[in-house]
């Protein structure tokens, strides 16, 4: 569980660097997306059928830093309009 909330925070602070301008959410916000988009992008490449892989899996990674950047864009436009 615990690695679970590194790699979250991980997986958000990338999300948020992919993203291009400025967002305006909070660290909490880019945390939270990253712990979630974590366990969604787990989810796509568990479906996907490519999660079993020898070392570092690259392609996990790439996706769940992919959702963690819509999850921000998607956020900070909300944000934007309040």
């Amino acid at each position: 569980m615990i690695s679970a909330l590194v790699i979250g925070i991980v997986i958000g602070v990338l999300g948020r660097l992919v993203v291009p301008g400025r967002q305006r959410i909070g660290i909490l916000w880019t945390i939270l997306i990253g712990i979630v988009a974590a366990f969604i992008g787990t989810g796509i490449v568990a479906g996907l059928d490519v999660a079993d892989t020898d070392g570092v899996d690259w392609v996990e990674w790439l996706i769940q830093i992919a959702v963690a950047a819509l999850g921000v864009a998607a956020l900070s436009k909300v944000k934007v309009r309040h």
